[in-house]
């Protein structure tokens, strides 16, 4: 099938995510037919280098040898069975060794298919903990401001994005945003730790009025991702730690975006030297390939269920949870961490990016650039409401794929691209900028 034929049959039959359908009577769709390493492929032979990541979740390129292997060995065995009264091997593996990666402190693992049905299960697992110990007025939840945390009802009442939010607000439980350490808000002069400190602050005043009706604080570690890459200094983790530890308030990390080597460590927690009460993972969990996310808690978290009243259980179940192809794909990933020493191999990558990204970083249109591992970002001054779309569209013509949150561009590439790549990416962007 040519572009065109694919653009018009999509057009009718697909209802697509986060899009105004109407917009693609003037922007068509970009149809894709197959993907290699870090290009993806239209009909035409056209390619792109796929500098996001399709959304954040492929970190070992497309169509990755060694994960479709793996997959191909699990297809033979087994494709799926109901996790409830059942169990498999790979799920069984898979939990043990995220287990290890957090030093055997968050040692069960509840699964589902995508980030915002983690977040979920951690949120309804919180209250339920602490209903279980006869404490139900704990109950509501608490947020950064501009965390996003995914689209379902629950995640929603937790994330503060207007565009996706306000709308729905009427069927939403309220829920309470504190100030973002995001270092973009500090005042001049003071420091992104010397600010973070300050949000810290200000939980800690939230918290010590209402830590008796609060079950959980949930955060985006680090980078706070949909509201424009904001980033912040690992103090204010280490401060969140301690102040929900003194008003026994939850703390929820979703690193449904950042963990899997995106900040530049395992986990993004890893670097104020923390652990959650409960750790929500997705998108590279898998490597990019299959629905698949985990909330991992802690043992204490965990014997709270532990009873002999059914009513007493976590009473929550997907269809998928813990497939087996899903947990092949993400087994074959964590293969592939320890295989080629992926996280000490991105921060020579990343400092390469730094280097050669300097006619970026000073270029006249361009604020607060900023890097976070295997993250960059920056403002583009504009006042075109299209910003976004004209962008995207001169990075195809650049062979790029781009895709700006508001005025916001950010490069969040798999973990596989080459200092050439790197190159064409940043000249790529140099030249977008010089041709608004």
């Amino acid at each position: 099938m040519n572009n065109k034929f694919l653009q018009e049959r999509s057009l009718k039959a697909v209802w697509h995510p986060c899009t105004q359908m109407k917009h693609h009577e003037i922007q068509p769709l970009l149809p894709i037919v197959r993907g290699k390493e870090m290009w993806l492929y239209d009909s035409e032979g056209n390619g792109y280098l796929d500098a996001i990541s399709s959304w954040w979740t492929n970190l070992f390129g497309h169509t990755n040898p060694y994960i479709n292997a793996a997959i191909r060995d699990q297809l033979d065995k087994l494709e799926h069975v109901m996790l409830a009264g059942f169990t498999h091997e790979s799920v069984v593996i898979l939990s043990e060794r995220l287990n290890k990666l957090v030093s055997g402190k968050l040692g069960h693992c509840f699964y589902a298919s995508d980030g915002a049905s983690a977040v979920e299960i951690a949120l309804k697992m919180s209250y339920h903990y602490w209903y279980n110990n006869n404490q139900p007025e704990k109950n509501n939840f608490v947020c950064l401001q501009n965390d996003y945390h995914g689209e379902t009802l629950g995640a929603l009442s937790v994330t503060d994005v207007a565009i996706f939010k306000e709308i729905y607000a009427p069927l939403l439980r309220p829920g309470t945003c504190v100030p973002t350490p995001d270092w973009r808000y500090a005042e001049l002069g003071e420091s992104p730790k010397d600010y973070a400190l300050r949000a810290a602050a200000a939980l800690e005043r939230h918290l010590e009025q209402h830590h008796t009706e609060t079950a959980a604080l949930i955060i985006e570690p680090l980078v706070q991702g949909a509201m424009g890459m904001g980033m912040y200094h690992p103090d204010y983790l280490k401060q969140a730690r301690d102040i929900c530890d003194k008003y026994q308030v939850h703390l929820i990390a979703d690193e449904i975006a950042v963990g899997f080597g995106r900040t530049g460590t395992m986990f993004a927690c890893e670097q104020a030297n923390i652990a959650p009460d409960f750790l929500c993972l997705s998108k590279g969990l898998s490597g990019g390939y299959l629905p698949l996310s985990v909330v991992m808690t802690s043992d204490n978290i965990y014997q709270a269920f532990y009873h002999k009243k059914t009513s007493q259980a976590f009473l929550h179940s997907h269809t998928h949870t813990g497939n087996a192809l899903a947990c092949s794909a993400a087994l074959a990933t964590l293969d592939i961490f320890e295989q080629d020493h992926v996280i000490e191999r991105n921060r020579i990558k990343a400092g390469y990016l730094n280097q050669i990204a300097h006619p970026l970083s000073t270029h006249a249109k361009v604020r607060n650039f900023r890097n976070c591992g295997m993250i960059w970002a920056f403002e583009v001054e504009t006042n075109d409401p299209d910003f976004a779309g004209k962008f995207f569209q001169l990075g195809l013509n650049q062979k790029l794929l781009l895709r700006p949150l508001g005025n916001t561009v950010y490069f969040m590439p798999p973990y596989i691209i080459s200092e050439n790549e790197i190159d064409l990416l940043v000249n790529g962007t140099l030249r977008i900028l010089n041709s608004l």
